[in-house]
């Protein structure tokens, strides 16, 4: 089959299109023919050897890729026939394997791909549409709030922006240039604004007035995210879940000591990891399940970019270098 290994980690060029042989599932295993894998802002870190919340692999080349949809064309020892021929989609969890023609992962974590979604949506969904939901549980929204989300042009800003807006809610979205900016406007944000422009946070407090925002939705941190946090109002909070903003301190996290957000009245937390996993009930499949469900019903619309399997390095790059709009998908 054809596939993308990492025969060593490095810059993205050092992933390379490459035949390996077809991989076997194995007792209570699917193969799925992959139609659609998702690519991760994760996957460029784990690409270059940084430590991440899955390790690094000990044995190179691999196969990166952790989130894929597609048809099950085989079934190990043990597995449920029902599975055979269905459209499915998965995240792979710890065991990498993802950007390739065939993928092989336990039939416990399938799930049926709803009608009227195409494999594509489906990969967004289980991975961004999860996260996305994880997220929106520490946010308390309500038709009354005023969400300022950063990055709204990417996977999850897409989804932040479409569930407070079937709320009621008021919405700021902030994205990086004109192209950016208008698909932020078309996915119904409120107010959408480029925060490269020297003075877009005097926009956005023109915009809402005598409002300060309830909730940041923070995945850039550095100046952006700073400028952000600013804007809240006594009790709103910040909810972070990256730092990849290209301000003058691009890739920084934000920072408060505890005297500072009891002066402001705010809060300040993570919402990744053990945290998201615990706030969901201990099982993240609850998330993928919702997840689906929200697309399925049209409620939530993930926004796709679609590059082709063997272009796996320039996905890496565009991820990297904030050239995409939505989820990132390759297509074998």
């Amino acid at each position: 089959m054809r596939s993308i290994r990492l025969y060593e980690y490095g810059p993205a060029e050092n992933l390379t299109y490459d035949t390996v042989p077809d991989p076997e599932p194995g007792p209570g295993q699917v193969r799925i023919a992959v139609a659609a894998a998702g690519v991760h802002l994760l996957d460029t870190a784990l690409r270059q050897g940084m430590p991440g919340p899955y390790p690094a692999s000990a044995e190179l080349p691999t196969v990166p890729g952790r989130e894929v949809a597609g048809t099950v064309d085989r079934l190990g020892p043990g597995t449920g026939a029902q599975w055979l021929g269905r459209r499915v989609v998965a995240h792979l969890g710890m065991n990498p394997g993802g950007y390739a023609a065939l993928a092989v992962t336990d039939a416990a974590r399938l799930h049926e791909i709803p009608e009227n979604l195409d494999e594509a949506e489906a990969v967004a969904m289980i991975g961004t549409g999860r996260t996305t939901l994880g997220i929106l549980q520490f946010a308390d929204l309500t038709a009354g709030s005023v969400a300022i989300v950063p990055a709204a042009a990417g996977g999850i800003g897409t989804l932040l922006v479409q569930y407070a807006k079937n709320l009621g809610a008021t919405v700021v979205g902030l994205a990086g240039g004109p192209a950016k900016v208008a698909r932020v406007r078309q996915n119904g944000a409120d107010l959408a604004v480029d925060y490269t422009r020297p003075g877009w946070a005097g926009e956005v407090r023109a915009h809402l007035g005598d409002r300060g925002a309830t909730v940041v939705f923070d995945s850039v941190g550095g100046a952006t995210g700073r400028a952000a946090v600013d804007m809240l109002a006594r009790g709103g909070r910040h909810l972070v879940f990256g730092w990849s903003g290209k301000g003058p301190h691009d890739g920084e996290p934000l920072t408060f000591t505890d005297e500072e957000l009891a002066a402001r009245g705010i809060t300040s937390q993570g919402v990744l990891g053990p945290v998201m996993i615990e706030r969901a009930g201990g099982d993240i499949r609850t998330l993928e399940t919702l997840s689906l469900a929200e697309a399925a019903a049209g409620r939530l619309r993930p926004a796709v970019q679609r590059f082709p399997l063997s272009g796996a390095a320039a996905a890496h790059h565009a991820l990297e270098t904030r050239g995409t709009t939505g989820k990132v998908v390759l297509i074998p």
